[in-house]
């Protein structure tokens, strides 16, 4: 009788109890290649300076590549 009486007010104490489910994994986007390479916000397609080395892509030898110009 004494096991039956503390479970059932483990069960009363437990019965609010709420498990919130796990937050879902953050979003990666797609690779940077087809994306927003240096990632302020435009797409590469219509960035001036993709890798954001400061040399326009028109001017850089190395348009995807921030360590060369």
């Amino acid at each position: 009788m004494i096991k039956l009486t503390a479970l059932l007010a483990a069960g009363a104490v437990l019965a609010g109890c709420v498990v919130a489910p796990p937050p879902p994994p953050p979003h990666r986007g797609p690779p940077p290649a087809y994306g927003d390479r240096d990632r302020d916000g435009v797409p590469n397609r219509y960035d001036r300076d993709r890798d954001n080395d400061g040399v326009p892509n028109r001017y850089d030898r190395r348009p995807n590549d921030p360590y060369r110009r």
